[in-house]
């Protein structure tokens, strides 16, 4: 858990499975591989798809997961605070 929050993984999402999905707030958590540098197009679909279902997406690195978790749970939690307030379960 972060924060409290429950994150289901590899959750079915549409035609989609998104690494990470913490329902009670909408949303989805994406690292990205180095296979995603041919697939901007897609990512930039999928994203404007789940978007449009009300979803937020936070996207990182598996680099910066593995190398600097510490810095992506910050940006996590900055990236919930923009966009949710301060209340984690709204």
């Amino acid at each position: 858990m972060f924060h409290g929050l429950d994150f289901d993984r590899q959750k079915v999402i549409g035609n989609y499975i998104v690494d990470f999905y913490a329902k009670s707030l909408g949303l989805v958590v994406e690292i990205d591989g180095g296979s995603h540098n041919q697939k901007l197009d897609y990512d930039a679909q999928r994203d404007e798809y789940l978007e449009g279902l009300g979803l937020k997406v936070f996207r990182t690195t598996d680099y910066d997961v593995l190398q600097h978790v510490d810095l992506v749970l910050e940006d996590l939690e900055l990236f919930i605070v923009k966009h949710y307030g301060n209340e984690k379960n709204p």
